[in-house]
């Protein structure tokens, strides 16, 4: 590039000089030189995640229950009666358990009385007669009676009636009819061959010779 630019400046100077022709030359269009800059794409701009504003988690405490103070209970006096009195029993028998009481008592003011009884597995009966008081306390007599002896009395054996069986019939017996009495032909009477009559020998006279 240097040097073309000196040869061009030569041309010039021998022309001013009048060695030479001056000849225009028409100055090639240079472009401006400017070195390829590499674009590089500007960065993109990421937008930043958005966090949360982070806050430890508080523990939320229910406020306290704000409990009524305590009413005081007033003790009612229940009405008394000075001469309590009742009276009950009931009874109890089931044949098909077995199970069989019953009870009574009765209330005069502090004085009580009553009776229970029941049938023991073994059948004996038990009572017991009861009092209370509040001089002697409670007083129980019991009394226990022998079970009951059942007699088991043999069933009397069951006829049971014979069955009607039908009056035996002898098989019946297949008659067989009589044979048929076939006639016989009737032959003929047999003739004996006739035989041929042979006529007896004539009987000769000798004859009588003279001697």
């Amino acid at each position: 590039m240097i040097g073309k630019v000196a040869a061009f400046l030569a041309l010039v100077a021998a022309a001013n000089a009048g060695l030479a022709p001056a000849v225009a030359y028409a100055q090639p269009a240079y472009a401006a030189y400017a070195p390829a800059v590499a674009k590089v794409a500007a960065p993109v701009a990421y937008a930043q995640p958005a966090y949360a504003a982070y806050a430890p988690a508080v523990a939320k405490v229910a406020a306290p229950l704000a409990y009524a103070a305590p009413v005081a209970k007033v003790a009612v006096a229940e009405p008394y009666d000075p001469n309590p009195q009742y009276s009950y029993g009931y009874s109890v028998t089931d044949g098909l358990t077995g199970d069989s009481k019953s009870a009574t008592e009765t209330r005069n003011g502090d004085i009580v009385q009553g009776q229970y009884s029941l049938v023991e597995p073994d059948g004996a009966i038990r009572t017991v007669t009861y009092t209370a008081d509040d001089v002697n306390g409670f007083n129980a007599v019991v009394d226990r009676s022998a079970p009951a002896v059942v007699k088991k009395v043999a069933a009397a054996p069951v006829a049971y009636a014979q069955p009607a069986y039908a009056a035996y019939a002898a098989p019946a017996i297949a008659k067989v009819a009589a044979p048929v009495a076939y006639a016989q032909p009737a032959y003929a009477a047999y003739a004996a061959p006739a035989v041929a009559k042979v006529a007896a020998p004539v009987a000769y006279a000798q004859h009588a010779y003279l001697g």
